[in-house]
């Protein structure tokens, strides 16, 4: 029990360090001395407005931040201001990329009287060094305090508004209220972290953050939730927890309707119930490397379990003796006490090498054995993981803004070729070891950009890197836009708040190619860093003819085999839909595959989403130690039954190595020639938790599925210490192909009739517990 409660110490000590940050009683706000609030800001608005202002320091616009003046007005000025010649910031008229904007906030405490409601493509930012405090009035008029989700553009369509470095704190309202303190009804490109959720304790009607509705986030992560009745509470698709403390809290974790999530990283303490997935409410959990302490019920599970609703998967979950149960459901405990590391806990359907090839076997809550390669782990067998870097120990004279050297002038308007200045910048910064800081803009790049060693790369409200030009046009001739580092080099390369692009139509592209190590996990990192093809303005994708002359990209990101990288919040997207306004799509963009990753050394992917690609989502060949915490993925809009041109066209004559050919597939099977939303082929020590695999609709005319639109959603080959926990399909006849080490066949494995777990808005759901069939 010592060594237990030394390691529940060190990870309270060293995951969930409180910064400092502004007291709650705070008599006046203090000048920010956080280098991003005092360098030069003339990021533009490429296209639209030349009198857009990107920055916004609250303070500004008449906030104290003093604890005592309400400053619920100022916060609403400074998030409105755009371009009122044109049209209204908010209005609808921007869309969703064309409205950038930071709202700063120096420290100090400010006093907010009535719900904020937040606009798309904003980011709210906070002082990392003294966290300031968003605090509801005693008297607060409403019950959501922030409404982060944009009135208009939100749920399935909220994307790219991010919140950090905040505390947010309904302390001086009544126990007795209902109140939230941050609405997160958002989908793929939000983020809200490094921020505290503060309520009073025993406040059953104070919910931290809140989302109800048809959303689909990725990830919450590094937050502290205090006191209050709920935590988190709300509807989605998928969610990963990163490294949240819940502390004084009834309920940490409540899901409304939610169908997978991972709790990583997290500790539960002084709370009556760590995740209650209760009433079928939750159909899939994977909780890893997280503690409890003084918590009645650390997990509340589904008391009637029908079909495989209410799936979980427990491992290196440290609990005191303090914790009544683990893991319970109705009144029977069904696990008391810890699951170690290299055990897992598992409550679902399972596929082993004991198990017979067409049939799941049904664990009830039993413990299996796991390795995890020493490479993806810390001293004490967690996984690792990072905080998002700040640079707050950089001081100004550490910043180099790229639009401010003289010597190599830097437009960022969309148009001009920046690509050699830029490379100028990026060398002379790696050599001095500062920061490069990208104001908000599009920047074009024609040939590739080489990313050195030793490169801190700081976007703002989404920075646009886009490839352009005939360089990348052949597509017999891959060559990358983005490469960071050459084969073989070791050292520092950070991404911030960036979105990766192509102007123009590059089947000779590889968006992002990675091949540097880092000495440490997150040295090479991309922290809120995105991929779009098509769906805005600046992009030609917009305007191809068919689908054939649409081939965006070839890849959008290749981790090769000397790479090591870490990624948070990422979501690579190629375009269902119009994000600005303008009369959409005559053919989808047909980029051929997403992320293929032959990485060797390292890999974290936390919180990811791959969507729409021609041939895959995500294509792992003869890698090893790669993590995953959750992959969602979504089927390219043009494929299935309806549709003539099947995989692997219009990619069949410039196939790399290791891409799917589709051979397995009869040639007119329409159904069967879909993107692979997850392939991993001669690979080892691959860990993968909470893949989700939507397939919503099918053809050109994209009729909604009544059934099993896709055949085949992850394919598993000759592979060893494969362990994958969690799988969820909508609409895929088989969850599970497998070509075994030896074999010479594909075989469907777990198939979705063997795993059905409930219908979601008509469509049917299979889960999988465990896949451990190539983990010897």
């Amino acid at each position: 029990m010592r060594t237990l409660l030394i390691i529940l110490g060190l990870a309270a000590t060293t995951i969930f360090a409180r910064p400092n940050e502004s007291p709650a009683n705070a008599s006046a706000a203090a000048a920010s001395t956080y280098w991003y609030a005092n360098v030069l800001h003339n990021g533009i608005n490429p296209g639209l407005s030349k009198n857009w202002v990107v920055f916004r320091n609250v303070r500004d616009h008449g906030a104290r931040g003093d604890g005592v003046t309400d400053d619920t007005i100022a916060i609403r000025t400074a998030l409105a201001i755009g371009d009122n010649s044109i049209a209204a910031r908010g209005s609808g008229w921007w869309g969703t990329t064309g409205q950038p904007a930071v709202v700063y906030f120096p420290p100090g405490t400010y006093v907010v009287s009535s719900t904020i409601q937040n606009l798309i493509g904003t980011v709210w930012m906070g002082d990392p060094t003294d966290r300031p405090r968003l605090k509801a009035s005693k008297d607060f008029s409403g019950t959501t305090m922030i409404a982060g989700a944009d009135k208009y553009l939100n749920g399935p369509v909220g994307f790219y508004t991010e919140m950090k470095n905040l505390v947010f704190d309904s302390t001086a309202v009544s126990a007795s209220a209902n109140l939230t303190l941050v609405d997160w009804n958002v989908s793929q490109g939000c983020q809200l972290s490094n921020s505290g959720l503060e309520m009073p304790k025993g406040a059953k009607g104070h919910v931290g953050i809140r989302a109800v509705g048809k959303n689909s986030p990725l990830l919450l992560n590094d937050l502290e939730v205090r006191g209050g009745g709920a935590g988190y509470v709300g509807e989605s698709m998928q969610y990963h927890f990163k490294n949240v403390y819940f502390k004084g809290v009834e309920t940490g974790i409540k899901p409304a309707n939610v169908v997978q999530m991972t709790v990583q990283g997290c500790r539960f303490e002084d709370v009556t119930t760590g995740v209650d997935m209760s009433g079928g409410t939750l159909r899939l959990l994977n909780m890893i490397d997280s503690t409890a302490s003084n918590t009645e019920t650390l997990v509340k599970a589904d008391e009637k379990q029908s079909g495989t609703v209410g799936s979980i998967v427990l491992e290196n979950v440290l609990v005191d003796s303090t914790v009544s149960s683990t893991v319970k459901a109705g009144d029977s405990s069904l696990l008391t006490g810890s699951i170690a590391t290299g055990t897992t806990w598992i409550r679902g359907n399972i596929y082993t090498g004991r198990s017979p090839s067409s049939k799941p076997e049904k664990l009830t809550g039993q413990k299996i054995s796991t390795s995890r390669p020493s490479a993806l782990v810390n001293g004490t067998g967690f996984y690792h993981t990072v905080k998002p870097p700040a640079y707050a120990d950089f001081s100004l004279e550490q910043i180099v803004n790229v639009r401010d050297v003289a010597a190599h002038p830097v437009k960022g308007d969309g148009e001009t070729d920046d690509t050699a200045s830029l490379q100028a910048i990026l060398n002379d910064a790696a050599k001095a070891g500062k920061v490069a800081y990208f104001p908000h803009g599009t920047y074009i790049l024609k040939d590739t950009l080489h990313i050195p060693p030793n490169s801190r790369l700081w976007g703002e409200s989404f920075t646009e890197l886009s490839g352009a030009g005939p360089l990348f046009q052949d597509p017999r001739k891959s060559k990358p836009v983005i490469q960071v580092g050459r084969p073989g080099d070791t050292g520092v390369a950070q991404f911030t708040d960036f979105v990766f692009t192509a102007r123009d139509i590059l089947p000779g592209a590889v968006l992002v190619e990675v091949n540097m190590a880092g000495a440490k996990p997150g040295d090479v990192g991309f922290f809120n860093t995105h991929i779009r093809l098509g769906g805005a303005l600046d992009n030609k994708a917009n305007e191809c003819p068919t689908v054939e002359e649409c081939r965006a990209v070839h890849i959008a990101a290749h981790l090769t085999s000397s790479s090591s990288s870490y990624w948070e919040n990422s979501w690579a997207w190629t375009a269902d839909h119009d994000l600005d306004g303008w009369d959409g799509f005559a053919a989808y963009p047909s980029p051929a595959g997403g992320f293929l990753i032959e990485a060797q050394k390292g890999t974290w992917m936390l919180g990811w989403g791959v969507e729409h690609f021609a041939l895959y989502q995500v294509n792992i060949v003869n890698a090893a130690n790669v993590f995953v915490g959750i992959q969602q993925g979504e089927a390219s809009l043009y494929q299935g039954v309806g549709n003539s041109l099947l995989a692997p066209r219009p990619w069949e004559s410039e196939l790399l190595a290791g891409e799917p050919s589709f051979a397995w597939c009869a040639a007119n099977d329409a159904s069967c020639r879909m993107s692979i939303y997850q392939s991993v082929v001669n690979s080892t020590n691959i860990n993968l938790y909470s893949g989700g695999y939507w397939t919503f609709a099918e053809g050109s005319n994209q009729t909604a599925c009544n059934g099993d639109c896709q055949t085949n959603a992850v394919f598993y080959v000759r592979n060893s210490k494969l362990f994958s926990y969690g799988i969820a399909a909508i609409n895929n006849a088989n969850v599970v192909v497998e070509r075994a080490p030896g074999g010479s066949e594909y075989v469907p494995v777990a198939k979705r009739a063997d795993n059905q777990g409930f219908r979601k808005d008509g469509s049917d759901v299979a889960v999988v517990a465990a896949y451990l069939r190539q983990s010897g």
